[in-house]
């Protein structure tokens, strides 16, 4: 296996019993999409281990079916350092936490080909970025969406970037994410423990499904403040999941305000949004923490809330 090269292992569940082979690899591989998926089964990059079927998108599988899909790897993007304002908090010689604002896109990609944090990140580090995962998104370890602001740990050397990556996986990185959802949750606190994958009405969103399905996905919620009509709630993720605090919120009934693909605007809300000019969800990564992968370090990091969500806030005080 040549460098960069990684082999994921999938194995059929019930819940993928019947299903078309990317359709349930897509189920078990969240973070592949579909079309990604169907590229490596046409490029002979997904087998079957223990029997010899004819690999192929249209297949169907069966419970207990179990496929090796061989990752290759990351084709180097040309990415252009480029002198982009950034809020750092920390720094050193392993790794920077920056504070990205709402608006920024973490790393390049289609429609987004350069003005992202990476390109900003090569020219303030002078391209000394880890390259594990491939140069296309050197030193990103994890990222948080375009609209949503917040604090990000980015890795400068390959052990920290290892170590960072352990553990986001092992799940023992604290993140608390401040938002701002519609109507007053009850109870005012709870764990929301639902299974997150591809929704199979728009692949391009992320939705509910049973269990087994998809991702294994936990948010512990608290109300900080009942506003009027809204309220101002504090999320820890015990898990880290595309989109998890948009979909969960929105799951039990109160999905952040404004926003655009989770949201629905309630009545009351238009003029004010217009009058502040607030177009993109509300939420707030106000704090991380982890052990420095090279020093062992504790470190915790706090975010004042932005003034856009600061100023929706004081128009939604009681």
């Amino acid at each position: 296996m040549g460098p960069g090269v990684s082999i994921i292992e999938a194995t059929i569940a019930q819940a993928q019993d019947g299903m078309r082979l990317d359709r349930a690899l897509a189920d078990l591989l969240p973070d592949l999409s579909r079309e990604r998926l169907k590229a490596l089964i046409n490029d002979g990059h997904v087998r079957s281990t223990g029997q010899s079927i004819k690999i192929g998108t249209t297949i169907k599988v069966a419970t207990g079916q179990s496929f090796a899909i061989t990752l290759p790897a990351p084709v180097a993007l040309d990415n252009v350092a480029q002198d982009i304002p950034l809020a750092i908090v920390h720094e050193d010689a392993d790794l920077i936490v920056v504070d990205k604002p709402a608006g920024l896109v973490v790393h390049p990609a289609a429609g987004n080909l350069d003005g992202t944090l990476v390109n900003a990140l090569l020219h303030h580090c002078h391209g000394q970025l880890s390259g594990i995962g491939g140069v296309a998104r050197p030193g990103i370890v994890h990222r948080i969406d375009k609209d949503t602001s917040g604090l990000l740990v980015v890795a400068k050397s390959d052990k920290a970037h290892d170590g960072l990556a352990r553990q986001f996986k092992d799940h023992s990185i604290e993140r608390l994410y401040a938002a701002i959802v519609y109507g007053h949750p009850l109870p005012g606190s709870g764990t929301i423990d639902a299974w997150l994958g591809r929704s199979d009405a728009d692949r391009k969103k992320m939705a509910v499904h049973r269990e087994g399905r998809g991702k294994h996905a936990i948010t512990h919620y608290r109300t900080i403040e009942r506003l009027r009509d809204a309220a101002m709630v504090e999320c820890r993720l015990e898990t880290g999941r595309t989109h998890q605090v948009r979909v969960h919120m929105h799951h039990i009934g109160h999905p952040l305000i404004g926003d655009p693909v989770y949201g629905r605007e309630r009545k009351g809300f238009k003029s004010i949004l217009e009058t502040l000019g607030f177009k993109r969800q509300a939420l707030h990564a106000k704090s991380l923490g982890f052990i420095h992968p090279v020093t062992d370090e504790r470190l915790m990091f706090q975010s004042a809330l932005p003034a856009d969500m600061q100023e929706l806030l004081s128009q939604l005080h009681v």
